[in-house]
């Protein structure tokens, strides 16, 4: 993935929210990822994670599955390419999931752009590399 193509990272949460009617994020994650005309970046962790909260939802994992075939999703191998980064994240934040670190190290590869997330407790702490917050797309509070 060339980093200018890339503007919006996703979270596990809004992709299980635009795809499950039923979850109390659907229509933020409905308004918010549906307007976008672009490819989304994410990590094979976070999209795990999205297919375990979907695993009783066929309809949705089908669609997630579509999602990456017409390159609507677009996946980087963070865990196997950057094992070391994520364990130094991991052992900083004691609170932090592998997924979300995955996304931290994701937003180091493609620092101009955003996340979205409905995760802003955790993403509100976090840092990049950089020292910087991950710039986060959440839903208003």
């Amino acid at each position: 993935m060339k980093a200018s193509a890339i503007n919006y990272l996703v979270d596990a949460g809004p992709l299980v929210g635009l795809l499950d009617a039923d979850d109390q994020w659907h229509d933020w994650s409905d308004r918010t990822l549906t307007v976008l005309d672009e490819p989304l970046a994410s990590t094979e962790t976070a999209l795990a994670e999205a297919c375990h909260h979907l695993r009783d939802h066929r309809p949705a994992l089908q669609e997630l599955m579509l999602m990456l075939a017409e390159g609507r999703l677009r996946l980087a191998p963070i865990l196997s390419v950057h094992p070391r980064r994520v364990g130094e994240l991991l052992e900083k934040y004691p609170r932090m999931d592998a997924g979300d670190a995955t996304l931290v190290v994701l937003s180091e590869l493609f620092p101009r752009a955003r996340l979205i997330t409905v995760d802003s407790r955790d993403f509100g702490i976090y840092r990049r590399r950089d020292g910087r917050a991950v710039p986060s797309i959440i839903p208003p509070q």
